[in-house]
């Protein structure tokens, strides 16, 4: 039986092509190990972004996938049991750990983490986070589940003290039913905010906000949880922390306040912590990213002229808000909102980027909680935002039980009802065949989606 490596020349993926799967994989190979990886969704942007890493990438789990000698196997947590990759390291007793212990085992001992967590704004946030420390010359290492445009790639290791993490509260893997973000040993918490999420494996809001309660117990006492002083949900997990506590908001209250917000149509301005800051990016909920991350980086003591330079210069994260091009006058945006509170905000923010234009929402129920009825009555009050509604079939649906699963005709009806049309087409084939002859120049597009949604934006540009 090979060894347990302490100081691994190898390592090999089951379920290498997931965001960060992927963004680890290619941060290992860059440090110079040998990394191979396995998927069966092996296909661009992923594939060819590793592949021209040079990684190995087997498509199908299969026994002889799996690498001889001392190689640490990282089991993806879309890997369950029956899998043929898996069972053959199970039955053959090779060492395996999850993506968030193999970055705590050999990366996050010994150095300052920073770790973004709430149902929305991880990504924007901990992107704008990292860039910020880039700017000011912190040369910090980042672990990001998504692409930010101002950086190379998703997660980079650095000469410097700090790790930038996006914690999610998903489960860690097939053996492992805690959150991600409690491997990561934090030191600075951001809980952005707290709503009902992952309808597969959380039962309702209690369970989640248990999770991050567990959370704040573990930051240690010289360290800093960030809380959005305007949610209770957030300020309740909070309440037992042995960290000092910093609210940040809106709310008179809060010891960091967001003030004097200003939308133009390009940008937003603000006052926080005495200093005006540019940001070009639309919508409220956009500007509470940007105040954690700028609490966060001034109490690290990167100076305010510094971070407002840095927050004026991002750009942003590859599919939040992100102009896909424009045809005949008709602009198409894709965003990864697949909660009705982020969808509700993103559209509210585009009323402002794009005043007096027709917003059409396009959303596809991809999502393990939008597949399922938790929302069934938020969806409508969302999307009802814009000025015209489609709903694609739930993705998937027959991993779901009928009785639990999201009516999106239903959706569709209650829009209908308030006066907003609404149409139901099963897949963006149709929804591109109905939606063209609506459509008029100076029309903006939002499509939201956490999948490829069947290529929906190039076939409505083209």
């Amino acid at each position: 039986m090979p060894a347990v490596p302490n100081r691994p020349q190898a390592f090999h993926f089951l379920g290498i092509c997931g965001t960060a799967m992927g963004a680890v994989a290619a941060m290992l190979k860059d440090e110079g190990y040998t990394v191979t990886g396995s998927d069966e969704h092996v296909y661009p942007p992923m594939s060819t972004f590793l592949e021209e890493k040079g990684i190995a990438l087997k498509s199908g789990y299969k026994p002889e996938n799996l690498p001889d000698g001392d190689v640490i196997l990282v089991v993806g947590n879309t890997i369950k049991r029956g899998n043929p990759e898996l069972e053959a390291a199970l039955e053959a007793k090779r060492f395996y750990l999850s993506l968030p212990e193999t970055l705590k085992t050999y990366f996050l001992r010994g150095t300052h983490n920073l770790v973004v967590t709430g149902t929305h704004g991880k990504t924007t946030t901990t992107s704008l986070l990292a860039w910020i420390f880039e700017y000011a010359g912190r040369k910090p290492s980042y672990f990001i589940g998504g692409l930010p445009k101002n950086l190379p790639q998703g997660c980079v290791k650095q000469t410097g003290r700090h790790w930038i993490l996006e914690g999610d509260e998903y489960d860690t893997a097939f053996f492992d039913k805690r959150s991600k973000f409690l491997h990561y040993l934090p030191e600075l918490v951001i809980i952005n905010n707290l709503e009902f999420d992952h309808a597969d494996i959380f039962d309702n809001l209690a369970a989640v906000q248990k999770t991050f309660s567990h959370l704040v117990r573990i930051v240690p006492r010289n360290g800093m949880v960030l809380v959005n002083a305007d949610e209770p949900n957030a300020l309740a997990v909070t309440q037992e922390a042995p960290a000092p506590i910093l609210e940040v908001g809106f709310s008179e209250n809060a010891a960091i306040r967001i003030l004097d917000i200003k939308a133009h149509p390009d940008h937003q301005t603000f006052r926080l912590l005495d200093t005006e800051f540019t940001l070009h990016m639309s919508g409220e909920f956009n500007v509470r990213n940007a105040a954690m991350a700028i609490a966060a980086a001034h109490f690290y003591q990167i100076p305010l002229p510094i971070i407002a330079r840095a927050v004026a210069e991002f750009s942003g994260v590859k599919r939040r808000q992100e102009v896909r091009g424009e045809a005949r006058g008709v602009t198409v945006i894709d965003d990864f909102g697949h909660h009705p509170t982020a969808m509700r905000e993103t559209l509210r923010g585009m009323r402002h980027q794009y005043p007096h234009r027709r917003l059409w929402a396009l959303f596809e129920p991809r999502s393990n909680t939008t597949r399922r009825a938790v929302f069934q009555h938020e969806l409508p009050t969302a999307l009802a935002q814009a000025d015209g509604v489609f709903v694609a079939q739930v993705a998937a649906l027959e991993q779901i039980p009928a009785d639990e699963r999201l009516n999106p005709e239903q959706v569709v009806a209650d829009i209908a009802a308030a006066g907003i049309p609404a149409y139901y087409e099963p897949d963006a084939d149709a929804i591109v065949g109905k939606l063209k002859p609506l459509l008029q120049p100076g029309d903006v597009v939002v499509v939201f989606s956490n999948g490829g949604f069947g290529g929906i934006h190039q076939k409505l540009l083209a």
